[in-house]
C-alpha cells in the first residue's frame, strides 16, 4: 500500500510545475494542507530534481506571488523517503480570509479552494463576500502596500491649494490615509503620487471593434487627479459638435452626452477595483466604452444602483474626489445616464462593469459627409482645386484671367470647369457669353 495517498489536506506532485502556485493558494484558503514534491499521483515515491530551484522558486512564489503575503502561514522542509529526497511544502490555514495570486487579482482565476482533492476556482460571490469580510474595517487598498517607495505628492498639494486647502507636511499623508498601518506606503498613495508605476490606456480603434487600433494614448504614471484632468480634455476634443446656423438661436448637436461620460469615467476611477487592475477606456467609430473591475460592491443590488445609492468601493478616494469638486456624493451620476440613454448601456457583471455610451446617429452621419468630401476634394487636379479657389475669391473672373492667374492654357481651365461641374462642385448661372460660375461645395 503507498505510504502517501491525495487527500483534502494532501496534494502529491511528481516534480514541480507552474500550478503549484494555485495548490498553495487553494489551502490558504482552505482549511490547509501539504504539497509533497517527488511523489506520483499513485503515491509512488520517485525522489525530487532540481532542489536548490525548486525551493528558490517556491519562496519566490510565497514572497512575490500571492496576496495577502503568506510567509507566516507556509513552511517548507526535505523528507527522505526511501532512499530518495521529497519535498514538502506544508500550509496552514490562512490567518486571512481570502488571498489570491497577484497576477490575476482578486478574480475566479486568481482565487482557488481546496475542495476535495481537487483545486477549484472559487466564485465571483464567494470571493466577494470573503474579500468584504476580510477587510471590513476599511477599504483594502489602505492596505495594500504600494509597489512604489520614495513617492512624492508635489501635484496632489497643488490641487489642495488650489481649492482652499492647506496639507500640512507632518501631517497630511496620515489625515489621507497614505500608509499602511506598518507605515508603509499604500496603493491609495501610488494612485495619487506625482509618479507611480500604474498606466491608464486611452484607446481609439479604427472601427466598430477591436480588429485595428488608429490610436494609444497613455495618461498614466501620475496622479489620478491628473490623469482624470488629462482624459477629461480629451474627451472634450473628441466630442464633435454640428451645428444648425439656419435657425436662432443656434441649435448645436454633439457626438455624445459630455456630462453622461464624464460621470461614467469618474465612476470607473473611484470604484474601480484597483488591486485587480486599472479601468479602460476605449472610443469606436460608434461608441465610447467605460470599463471598470470588480462589479457592484458588496451589499449593493442593481436596484440600488440604478436608483442611484452611493456606496463606493474606494471611500477615501471617493472623498478626495468629492473634495476636488469632482464628483457628488448623492450617486446622481448614473440617473444621469440612465435618463440620456436608458439602463441598457451598462453590463453588469461579478467581475466587471461595463458602460457603453452611442454615438448620435446624425452627428456620425454628417461627419461621414464630411469625410467623403475632404476625401473627394483630395481626388482633385492641382488646376481644379486652384480654380476653385479662385472662385470662391472672385465669381466674375473669365477663363482667359483664370488661365493666366494659374499659368495654364484656357484649354486647360475649360476642362477643369467642365470636370467640377460634373462632379458637383460648380454650377454655371446665366448664358455662356454673360454667366458665371459659382462654388457649389
Amino acid at each position: 500500500m503507498a505510504k502517501y495517498v491525495e487527500s483534502e489536506n494532501v496534494e502529491l506532485k511528481e516534480r514541480y510545475t507552474d500550478s503549484i502556485a494555485r495548490e498553495i493558494v487553494s489551502f490558504l484558503n482552505a482549511s490547509g494542507g501539504t504539497i509533497l514534491i517527488g511523489v506520483k499521483d499513485n503515491g509512488e515515491i520517485v525522489g525530487a530534481d532540481k532542489i536548490d530551484e525548486t525551493f528558490r522558486k517556491v519562496s519566490d512564489i510565497i514572497t512575490n506571488g500571492i496576496e495577502p503575503n503568506p510567509q507566516d502561514e507556509i513552511t517548507s522542509a526535505l523528507k527522505y523517503e526511501e532512499g530518495k529526497t521529497v519535498i514538502a511544502i506544508n500550509i496552514t490555514k490562512g490567518s486571512r480570509n481570502i488571498y489570491c495570486l497577484k497576477k490575476y487579482g482578486f478574480s475566479s482565476a486568481g482565487c482557488t479552494i481546496r475542495i476535495g482533492t481537487t483545486c477549484k476556482e472559487m466564485t465571483p460571490e464567494q470571493i466577494r463576500i470573503r474579500y468584504e469580510r476580510n477587510f471590513i474595517d476599511t477599504e483594502y487598498m489602505l492596505k495594500k502596500k504600494s509597489s512604489s517607495a520614495g513617492l512624492t505628492f508635489r501635484e496632489l498639494k497643488i490641487y489642495y491649494t488650489e481649492k482652499g486647502y492647506h496639507l500640512d507636511d507632518r501631517s497630511f499623508e496620515s489625515n489621507l490615509k497614505l500608509k499602511t498601518e506598518e507605515g508603509h506606503y499604500n496603493l491609495l498613495a501610488e494612485l495619487l503620487a506625482d509618479r507611480n508605476n500604474i498606466p491608464f490606456i486611452f484607446v481609439k480603434f479604427a472601427g466598430k471593434n477591436k480588429a485595428a487600433i488608429s490610436e494609444r494614448s497613455d495618461y498614466g504614471y501620475g496622479c489620478l487627479l491628473t490623469t482624470y484632468a488629462k482624459i477629461k480634455t480629451r474627451l472634450q476634443a473628441e466630442n464633435i459638435c454640428i451645428s444648425d446656423t439656419t435657425v436662432r438661436p443656434r441649435e448645436d448637436t454633439y457626438l455624445f452626452d459630455f456630462g453622461s461620460v464624464n460621470e461614467a469615467v469618474i465612476n470607473c476611477l473611484v470604484h474601480n477595483d484597483w488591486t485587480i487592475t486599472e479601468p479602460q477606456i476605449s472610443m469606436f467609430n460608434d461608441r465610447i466604452e467605460v470599463f471598470s473591475h470588480g462589479g457592484l460592491p458588496n451589499g449593493m443590488t442593481e436596484k440600488l444602483f440604478f436608483e442611484g445609492v452611493s456606496k463606493p468601493r474606494n471611500e477615501t478616494l471617493m472623498r478626495i474626489f468629492l473634495m476636488m469638486n469632482l464628483t457628488e456624493h448623492t450617486g446622481h451620476g448614473i440617473p444621469t445616464i440612465v435618463e440620456q440613454y436608458g439602463k441598457d448601456v451598462f453590463e453588469i457583471d461579478d467581475r466587471y462593469i461595463r458602460c457603453v455610451i452611442p454615438f448620435n446617429k446624425n452627428v456620425l452621419s454628417k461627419i461621414s459627409n464630411n469625410y467623403n468630401e475632404i476625401e473627394n476634394k483630395q481626388k482633385l487636379t492641382k488646376t481644379e482645386k486652384r480654380v476653385l479657389a479662385l472662385l470662391v475669391e472672385d465669381a466674375d473672373l473669365i477663363a482667359d484671367e483664370m488661365a493666366d492667374e494659374i499659368g495654364v492654357t484656357v484649354r486647360t481651365i475649360q476642362r477643369a470647369y467642365s470636370s467640377l461641374q460634373k462632379n458637383g462642385y460648380i454650377e454655371r448661372i446665366g448664358s455662356k457669353r454673360n454667366g458665371k460660375w459659382i462654388v457649389l461645395k
